[in-house]
């Protein structure tokens, strides 16, 4: 029995098993091959032209190769004996999902596979092993299958003749998902050609995947890698906005959905931050294995990036880092809407806030939690470079936040401007509200508590100690989870490593180790971080309860507790931060260790890809740790498994990377700020009546 391919020499398939050695005759033109198979030969007819032209095939080839007794695969087919090709379609939150027990136990009946957003004919088939269809799940499609799933791979009734209705050859360069799954269909559909041939294993070395796998020996300077890689993924991936396509990226926020497309193209001409830097990639993935990339512009994301900047001048990594920090946040507070208009009004509510981003409506927006890390970006960003620069904005902006907070320290989820200019500032100062959501809130305290440590305003402390305790008293049960539970836990870690900076009384010691003992049960060995939800009744965005609500609304990476998924944008990210800070406040082993383990992961899990640099380096926000794959739920809406943010993501690791090789805290870095010196000047301007300074 002989294994035929008919294919360019570009093929995925074609290429590895060349690689393997595989042994398969090879031919550009369907009817020389067709000439040459004999009785039981297997001929797969792979899709050239996709995913623009239909494969273009005919009832006499199908005849003729009956009749010589072949065993045929087709991809992407304009007809098919004995059913009816009708239109291509694209998917988009569809999902392949295996409906026989063809592939298992290795690949089990309602097992989940991306082919992202591949296009197909839509056949009608009796036998399918695999469907494209919108399904709810991490791996597993939990609510079943819909009657509407498409046939993306079927057996003719003959049992000679397999139909893939898209281009499944096309799986390193479409970057099917995962990995091991895709190997064993592929090496069944091998089986199924030639069922008499013995194929072993081929394994396949992802276009993009972890630069370690999971058991490897690390280089002893495997952090000083990590770091100089992921400072150059900001460079690679072209975020930083250049004249030369400054109207281009406006012009695709604007007139794109979600101001989401094309990412920059290779031939683009790097920005040196003046102008700002664009928000990162989306999880949405092509058929040519390329990203559309997020062209928003906000400022908690240029705050964070200034940070990773300054720290890659400071050690050597970029030469002009330190420059495209500084231009950076000139860019937050002096060029652009984020700190003009009513915000730089000093009889303006929001006079010192910084707005969400720089498309309308949105520059009336005002998230506390943003404002937070673009803060604490220009803290040290300032005390990288050694100037004071951004001290007045810096401490403008740490009061327009104070005065905007309620008596118990809660400023709620975001604030906008209509509302502002309608109360005014001193309402939002004296109104009651709890809100027991640390993603929203705690990354303010811990400015609050870094800015009394700096002014001594009493203020300061006051409403954030306020805060803390209430939250911690209301822990478990009373907690609103964004996400997932485990990303409240990690972005409480900070404020309290900072609280015990500040007064470290047992009580504030306590609530740390409580903290950081419920977030590390869910650390595996590897160094992940596990991700867990919380009850439903406190979850803003939970798990799809149907396939229908797949890909409609903010969702977990994880379907349910127990799937081994750490999440980059929301957890693991700001667990490295919280435990380095909490190992330099306390020097308590425990959390020392915990980061050494997380560091380790995660310089593990960084991207490596020679085919696409724009992702060379960076991390995305999905990682599977029981597969060693990116691999999620890609429910979310707006940021999914595959997507790689500038400043949540990028910016903290390589930061926490770079403090780790200064042997250094963010609060240490930061002490020598001189923030306090404009409290006098600033007060009555931001807080009169309650102030006389």
């Amino acid at each position: 029995m002989a294994l035929i391919l008919v294919c360019r020499a570009d093929n995925d398939l074609y290429g590895l098993l060349r690689h393997h050695r595989v042994a398969f005759e090879h031919f550009e033109s369907v009817s020389k091959a067709l000439a040459t198979a004999a009785s039981g030969d297997g001929l797969l007819i792979l899709a050239d032209d996709y995913p623009e032209t239909l494969t273009s095939l005919d009832a006499a080839f199908y005849g003729f190769a009956a009749r010589r007794g072949v065993r045929l695969y087709v991809e992407f087919p304009n007809v098919v004996p004995r059913h009816s090709a009708g239109e291509i379609r694209e998917a988009r939150w569809e999902r392949a999902v295996v409906v026989s027990e063809a592939f298992a136990p290795a690949v089990p009946r309602r097992c989940i596979l991306s082919l992202h957003r591949c296009r197909f004919v839509t056949i009608a088939a009796d036998r399918p092993h695999l469907v494209l269809a919108r399904v709810a799940g991490f791996d597993t499609a939990v609510y079943g299958v819909p009657a509407e799933a498409s046939a993306l791979l079927f057996e003719d009734p003959t049992g000679t003749l397999l139909v893939a209705t898209t281009k499944l050859s096309q799986f390193l360069t479409g970057r099917y998902a995962p990995t091991a799954e895709w190997e064993a269909i592929w090496r069944w559909i091998l089986r199924w050609a030639c069922p008499e041939s013995a194929f072993q294993p081929v394994s396949v070395m992802p276009t993009v995947r972890p630069t370690y796998s999971a058991d490897a020996s690390l280089p002893v300077d495997v952090e000083q890698q990590a770091f100089a890689r992921g400072i150059a993924w900001f460079q690679r991936a072209k975020l930083f906005i250049h004249p030369s396509w400054a109207e281009t990226a406006a012009s695709r926020l604007e007139t794109l959905p979600d101001g989401v497309g094309p990412g920059p193209a290779r031939g683009w001409a790097v920005g040196d931050g003046s102008r700002g830097v664009i928000e990162g990639a989306s999880s949405m993935i092509r058929p040519d294995g390329t990203q559309d990339w997020r062209y928003h512009v906000r400022n908690d994301c240029v705050g964070e990036v200034s940070m990773a900047l300054a720290f890659a001048g400071a050690l050597g990594a970029l030469e002009e880092g330190g420059h495209i920090a500084a231009n950076l946040n000139d860019f937050i507070y002096f060029d652009s809407v984020f700190a003009q208009g009513p915000r730089a009004d000093p009889h303006s509510a929001s006079y010192g806030l910084l707005s969400w981003t720089t498309k309308p409506p949105a520059d009336g927006v005002y998230y506390g939690d943003d404002n937070a890390r673009s803060m604490l970006g220009t803290m040290a960003t300032s005390a990288l470079l050694d100037t004071d620069r951004w001290t007045v904005p810096l401490l403008r902006c740490l009061l327009a936040n104070l005065r905007t907070t309620g008596p118990q320290g809660f400023r709620g989820r975001r604030l906008e401007e209509s509302e502002l200019q309608a109360h005014g500032w001193y309402h939002f100062w004296t109104t009651p509200r709890i809100h027991h959501a640390p993603h929203y809130e705690s990354w303010l305290w811990a400015c609050y508590l870094w800015a009394y440590h700096h002014t001594g305003l009493e203020l300061f402390l006051e409403r954030a100690v306020t805060a803390i305790q209430m939250t911690m008293a209301a822990y478990p049960d009373a907690w609103h989870w964004t996400n997932g539970l485990q990303q409240e836990r990690a972005r409480m870690l900070l404020p309290l490593a900072w609280l015990v900076r500040v007064d470290a009384k047992p009580e504030h010691r306590a609530w740390l180790r409580l903290m950081a003992g419920e977030l590390l049960k869910h650390q595996d060995t590897g160094g992940a971080i596990g991700e867990e939800i919380g009850a439903s009744m406190y979850g803003a965005y939970g798990p799809p309860q149907t396939n229908e609500a797949y890909g409609t609304a903010e969702a977990p990476l994880i379907h349910r507790n127990g799937d081994p998924l750490c999440d980059l944008l929301y957890t693991g990210n700001f667990a490295l931060v919280g435990l380095h800070e909490a190992a330099a406040a306390t020097g308590d082993h425990l959390y020392a260790e915990a980061g050494d383990r997380l560091s380790a992961f995660l310089c593990r899990i960084q991207i490596r890809s020679e085919r696409h640099p724009e992702l060379d380096g960076g991390w995305f926000r999905a990682f599977d740790f029981g597969r060693w794959d990116y691999w999620a739920s890609n429910a979310d809406v707006g940021w999914g498994a595959w997507c790689i943010e500038s400043g949540w993501t990028q910016a903290w690791i390589t930061a926490v990377l770079a403090m780790r090789q200064m042997r250094t805290s963010l609060w240490a870095l930061t002490a020598d700020s001189q923030v306090g010196q404009h409290l006098g000047a600033l007060l009555p301007v931001m807080m009169p009546d309650l102030f006389v300074c």
